[in-house]
């Protein structure tokens, strides 16, 4: 008489490649968050030590740059916003890529910085990068995709998020005491 084996319910997380059962696909976001975390710090640092990037018309000024796309962006109204107030515009994009490059290299509201990061590369693309030929030598298209994964993903190790997550998991709701 053969008896009937029962079976246990298969683990779906234990059918996983080695390297994300090893813990290094908790990782695989890391080199891109330092990438574009450090690039996009990098870059509104650049603008905000720029005298040239803030003036109001010189040559190299946004002023300047905002002229020259503005008859081949694919969204003309976006770069006359832009020029309503050229050095405002320009301290809040070189304001916004700071705060998007710290928040997203200490992973500090991770997802919100990475969108933060990926509405700042639509908007260039859309505008100064959107004549580029063959489109795939614009690069704030690159810049775009690149963000996606960090907008779903967030910031899952080595990160502040990460860090409070653990704490509210251990402590509750509670953040202090």
């Amino acid at each position: 008489m053969a008896h009937a084996h029962r079976t246990r319910p298969v683990d779906v997380g234990a059918a996983r490649p080695v390297g994300l059962r090893s813990g290094l696909g908790r990782h695989a976001l890391l080199p891109l968050r330092l990438f574009l975390g450090a690039t996009f710090l990098y870059a509104g640092l650049q603008k905000l030590t720029d005298r040239a990037f803030l003036s109001g018309g010189a040559k190299g000024s946004l002023s300047d740059l905002l002229r020259q796309v503005h008859d081949t962006a694919a969204l003309p109204q976006l770069v006359e916003l832009a020029q309503h107030s050229t050095v405002g515009f320009g301290y809040a994009v070189a304001g916004g890529e700071v705060l998007v490059g710290i928040g997203t290299l200490i992973g500090l509201l991770g997802r919100l910085a990475a969108l933060g990061g990926a509405l700042i590369s639509l908007t260039l693309w859309l505008t100064v990068s959107w004549p580029s030929t063959p489109y795939y030598y614009g690069n704030d298209l690159a810049y775009l995709m690149a963000w996606t994964p960090l907008v779903l993903a967030g910031a899952p190790a080595f990160s502040l998020d990460a860090a409070l997550a653990n704490r509210r998991q251990r402590h509750g709701t509670q953040l202090y005491g």
